[in-house]
């Protein structure tokens, strides 16, 4: 069952999400997080070298286990870290008043949603490409993904901007809803380190390949069944789109959502594939290294840049669909 409260709280912060986005004059929480990861990282892996008068070799196993768990400590101290730091924050809110409790909670909710930061990040993608060129759009996308954009063709740069914007849907939106329900605006922000953590050293090189590998499942996990509840809202708000749109998006998601290299974004960018009926994924390269990621939407031609628009639209409609659910379940339940 969900409380009243939370319906409301939930309301109130997705309004200012879509009203002011993340303003650049205000601090953000995830900016403090990154800054914490910084900060603590060295620290943690200082425990590796510090296990034995002799440190043993990269490839002794001893050395692999040991970078391991140093990451996987370094996890659960940020994460637990952040829960604590929310929580106390909005139990100290409620003994000065009930609604400063409510107001705290606006803001730390407010602050785990980023559909309206999204969908101008994409729009900057799509203006950059029309108004100055390859260059440009490759500048712009290089802020939103992960991958090395200096190979990217005009089609490169619209289907890395169109699976950011169906990924980020779960990341940025779905998935802080999802742990707020489970267990409060706490929860959901604490979601918000894992996510972070993710971004910031759950990369697959030489550096992080052990010591984030713990933040990367941490983050799979807490995904999995978001990723697979997107699946069903991408498929309404397609369908409130146009029929075919909707059964596409569902028939994509289930035949080809598996196929993705990682566990979870291949489901929300299945989705879109089939809403949007065009082709994404394929090989990339990330940090100097080319990733055979195999193709979504197989069926479907490339995207061109209007794409963009319509997974805006329909990230943003999705985003709508998910705040109406839990309002009206919020108040008949």
């Amino acid at each position: 069952m969900i409380d009243d409260s939370l319906c409301y709280i939930v309301l109130a912060a997705y309004v200012m999400d879509m009203m002011l986005g993340d303003p650049i004059w205000l601090p953000h929480p995830v900016i403090w997080m990154g800054n914490a990861i910084s900060f603590f990282e060295a620290p943690f892996r200082n425990l590796i070298a510090k296990t034995g008068s002799n440190t043993p070799p990269l490839e002794s196993k001893l050395f692999i286990k040991n970078d391991f768990y140093a990451g996987l400590l370094f996890a659960l101290f940020l994460i637990f870290s952040t829960w604590v730091t929310a929580f106390a924050a909005v139990k100290l809110s409620c003994i000065i008043h009930p609604m400063a409790g409510i107001v705290v909670q606006v803001i730390l909710m407010f602050f785990c949603l980023s559909a309206r930061t999204l969908e101008r990040a994409a729009s900057d993608v799509k203006n950059a490409i029309e108004n100055g060129g390859i260059d440009e759009g490759r500048e712009k996308v290089s802020m939103i993904v992960g991958r090395e954009v200096k190979y990217l063709n005009e089609t490169g740069v619209v289907k890395a901007t169109v699976e950011t914007v169906a990924e980020n849907f779960v990341d940025g939106f779905l998935s802080p809803l999802f742990f707020a329900l489970v267990g409060g605006v706490p929860l959901a922000v604490a979601y918000k380190m894992v996510n972070t953590l993710d971004s910031m050293v759950g990369y697959q090189n030489e550096k992080y390949i052990l010591f984030g590998r713990a933040s990367a499942r941490i983050d799979d996990a807490a995904n999995f069944i978001p990723a697979r509840i997107s699946v069903i809202i991408i498929s309404i708000a397609a369908a409130v789109l146009s029929l075919k749109r909707g059964k596409l998006a569902f028939k994509t998601a289930i035949n080809e959502g598996m196929e993705h290299k990682s566990p979870n974004s291949g489901y929300p960018e299945a989705a879109f594939a089939g809403a949007l009926q065009v082709k994404l994924g394929g090989p990339n390269y990330y940090h100097g290294t080319l990733v055979k990621k195999p193709y979504i939407g197989k069926s479907f031609p490339d995207p061109g840049r209007e794409k963009i628009k319509m997974a805006c639209d329909l990230m943003l409609l999705s985003s709508l669909i998910v705040v109406i659910i839990i309002f009206i379940t919020g108040n008949t339940l």
